[in-house]
């Protein structure tokens, strides 16, 4: 069975939603026969800094328009369901960043099978070590420390190798009609979409798996990232 999840580092809801799944996913019978393919998406590719001088919190007010006050609370909304989720959210240290970079390193991950370690690393990276993801040294050192050859990713992030892969994810997704991540698609049918919690995630690998799911999640804007922002 595979699954093919739609994301974005910059995404907290994508992170907590990696959490949840990879729970049901472990406590299933059929893990094992799960794969799992992580896809490039961007919330917001008009975004091309990389100078790790602007905080996220100045990100989002200034670029997505949230007053204090509404972040204030989206903030301890968000870090709530991070604690639930295992994730521990550092938003006071979290940088705005091009996450284009970051999505060719999953790329070049993807060849030998650590799409995942580094989708996970990403994240830990961004929300809770407050790293620039868009620094090509710190993302070159993140592939050493995962066992992946340093000047190929040099080399790969200096040029254009990998841009082709990242833009075919997002066309593909922008022909599937998808708009805002975390997005699962089980086994090319079915859809998940959003931070849900482990229990939802369960029911729909357990009913994919016995190819009898109805549909389990509607289309909503809760526990998203669109172009427009982020929503609780």
């Amino acid at each position: 069975m595979k699954i093919q999840v739609w994301s974005d580092i910059m995404c907290p809801f994508c992170y907590i939603a990696k959490k949840n799944f990879e729970q049901a996913l472990a406590d299933s019978s059929f893990k094992d026969e799960v794969q799992v393919e992580w896809k490039s998406f961007q919330l917001d590719p008009s975004l091309k800094e990389n100078s790790g001088n602007i905080s996220i919190s100045e990100y989002m007010i200034n670029r997505k328009g949230f007053s204090k006050t509404q972040l204030d609370q989206f903030l301890n909304q968000l870090k709530d369901m991070g604690k639930n989720a295992g994730v521990t959210f550092n938003y006071d240290t979290v940088i705005a960043a091009d996450t284009f970079p970051a999505h060719k390193l999953l790329h070049l991950a993807k060849e030998d099978g650590k799409a995942d370690a580094m989708e996970e690393a990403l994240f830990e990276a961004h929300f809770v070590n407050g790293k620039n993801i868009a620094d090509v040294e710190f993302l070159v050192s993140l592939a050493g420390q995962l066992g992946l050859d340093k000047e190929k990713a040099r080399k790969v992030l200096s040029e254009d190798e990998y841009d082709y892969e990242v833009k075919q994810d997002i066309m593909e997704a922008q022909n599937l009609g998808i708009t805002g991540v975390p997005y699962y698609i089980h086994d090319g049918k079915y859809a998940v979409s959003g931070a849900q919690p482990v229990e939802l995630f369960a029911k729909a690998l357990a009913q994919t798996y016995q190819e009898r799911i109805v549909q389990l999640s509607q289309e909503s804007d809760d526990n998203m990232c669109g172009i427009d922002g982020c929503s609780i």
